[in-house]
């Protein structure tokens, strides 16, 4: 992963808002609803009447002039790619807009890092708001700090042997919320734990004193035997895992590059190790051994997903690819979807594994019907960049977090119903 000064970073995009500021103060209404959608409002609330360009041009302008940032990819490989990539029938409406808010916007810290949002029910989501988490209930239409990371944080949970100190002014740039935890990554390594209905911190650490240590990503899964471990993955190329309730780290592994993305199988069995190499490794949770490595990708790796039966693993890619892998033949990819203007730097299939959903760094998430064999797909289309995207457990929402200084927001889409949704747009 590409390091650079944090101080920049927080609470923008990389390229901050490709709208100017004029409409900053004509914002009467920063919230828009499926029915204000269907009587022809934009769902950002973008006034493109106010703009010398209407939205199809401007799309067309974007995707000719959006720069895909690479670390190694080569135009030869580019070509190459071209042919791989699976045709997929597009314009399918699987989940419709449901709303869009201002009240809560998201922001990044890394522009290679985007998995700040998590639904944990289809009316309660978490985004990262520059130095705090906040909670947004859809059904209240409300926001609610949860954590402030600006301030210092003083771990509560003190056990023997526990290493475990106070933080401040963390940078997050990873999160999970799972099992009535929330586990926070800091871009100079921190980890941060908060049992959801308890006040204060849990447990917070810096897990490397070296200068490059962001952490990459956290998550939290049942291995094995049941136990609930956190996981994290870091720029000084090392895995670790640690124990839920006393916080103490169980295991460590190291490889050979900064690991910017891992994964674990729905059994708890298998992680899937991505970072700055074109190989993917599938390896053994308890030992760390690698069993496969995946071969394909054209540039370094920031997102993956398992699909719910354990046998189909998704990895996306800077070489604007998310790559299908069966484990059970690791030796090629079954399928290649394509982005259509940058990396692959969000993946999630609904928890039933019907649908997978891909996100490109900005504008554009693509969710594909994996029972079609993932040929039908269907496109969301919107401008800014893209800080997340989260199914809620019951796969009935889809959330998007937008990083943008001006319409920077939170967007909800519902799933489509046989008789659809009369409160949604479509």
């Amino acid at each position: 992963m590409e390091q650079f000064s944090s101080d920049k970073s927080i609470g923008t995009t990389k390229d901050d808002s490709d709208f100017e500021d004029d409409f900053e103060t004509k914002k009467m209404e920063t919230d828009t609803s499926a029915q204000e959608a269907r009587n022809g409002k934009d769902i950002q609330g973008i006034q493109w009447e106010g703009f010398k360009y209407t939205r199809d041009e401007f799309r067309e302008t974007r995707l000719k002039q959006y720069d895909n940032f690479v670390n190694i990819l080569r135009p030869s490989s580019r070509e190459n790619l071209d042919k791989e990539h699976r045709q997929v029938e597009k314009g399918k409406n699987f989940y419709d807009f449901q709303f869009n808010t201002r009240l809560v916007t998201s922001t990044i810290v890394h522009f290679q890092l985007r998995n700040l949002v998590w639904a944990t029910s289809k009316h309660d989501v978490y985004v990262m708001q520059n130095y705090s988490l906040m909670h947004w209930s859809s059904l209240l239409q409300r926001g609610k700090e949860v954590v402030n990371v600006a301030r210092s944080v003083t771990p509560t949970q003190k056990l023997p042997g526990l290493f475990s100190e106070p933080l401040s002014r963390v940078q997050v740039s990873s999160m999970a919320v799972k099992e009535n935890l929330i586990l926070l990554g800091g871009f100079d390594g921190e980890l941060l734990c908060k049992c959801v209905n308890q006040p204060g911190v849990a447990f917070c650490t810096r897990l490397s004193t070296e200068d490059n240590a962001i952490t990459n990503t956290v998550d939290i899964y049942r291995d094995p035997s049941g136990s609930l471990r956190l996981i994290t993955a870091n720029n000084d190329c090392k895995i670790r895992v640690f124990d839920a309730q006393s916080f103490t780290r169980v295991s460590e592994f190291t490889f050979d590059w900064s690991v910017n993305n891992t994964s674990v199988s729905p059994d708890g069995k298998l992680l899937a190790v991505l970072g700055d190499s074109t190989e993917c490794l599938i390896s053994d949770s308890h030992s760390g051994k690698v069993i496969s490595r995946l071969k394909g990708h054209k540039d370094y790796s920031f997102a993956s997903a398992w699909h719910p039966n354990g046998l189909i693993l998704a990895t996306g890619n800077q070489d604007m690819s998310c790559r299908l892998w069966d484990i059970r033949n690791p030796s090629e990819s079954f399928a290649v979807l394509k982005g259509n203007m940058g990396a692959i730097r969000g993946l999630k299939f609904t928890p039933e594994g019907r649908f997978l959903a891909m996100a490109e760094p900005a504008d554009f998430v693509h969710i594909f019907d994996t029972q079609s064999g993932f040929l039908k797909s269907q496109q969301i289309d919107l401008f800014g960049e893209i800080a997340g995207i989260s199914f809620s457990p019951d796969t009935e929402a889809l959330y998007v977090g937008i990083a943008d200084r001006t319409y920077g927001s939170l967007m909800e889409y519902k799933r489509r119903k046989d008789n659809h949704y009369i409160d949604s747009f479509y």
